[in-house]
């Protein structure tokens, strides 16, 4: 059972995402190097609520911004669910933590770290 589950409300679908024991670390490194899911997992991060996708503010497409949060999703690092027209994210940083320990707090955390290319990003 997850311990991260997405807020929402009972007329909402929730959309397939791997189980706490399927995620592995090397695709959440993977899914972490690049800058804008980096930026939208800080995003996550710091909001106390889940985001809906179009609030990001992502300077790229929405074909491509849909590609960056799928593969957030598939590798277990937001969870996603649609409330009528609309897909919310929220970050599963309690998951995470349980699964590995100290590893998101010190990505974000390094990626705050002065001469960080994405730095601010």
């Amino acid at each position: 059972m997850l311990t991260d589950q997405p807020r929402r409300r009972s007329s909402s679908k929730a959309l397939a995402q791997p189980d706490l024991r399927e995620i592995r670390v090397e695709q959440v490194l993977r899914a972490l190097g690049d800058p804008v899911r980096l930026d939208i997992v800080r995003s996550l991060a710091r909001s106390e609520q889940p985001m809906h996708c179009g609030a990001f503010g992502l300077a790229v497409s929405k074909s491509t911004s849909t590609h960056h949060f799928k593969v957030l999703r598939e590798n277990g690092i937001i969870a996603q669910y649609e409330q009528g027209t609309a897909r919310y994210s929220e970050l599963r940083g309690a998951d995470l933590e349980q699964r590995f320990p100290g590893l998101l707090a010190a990505v974000l955390a390094a990626a705050q770290e002065p001469g960080h290319p994405h730095r601010g990003t």
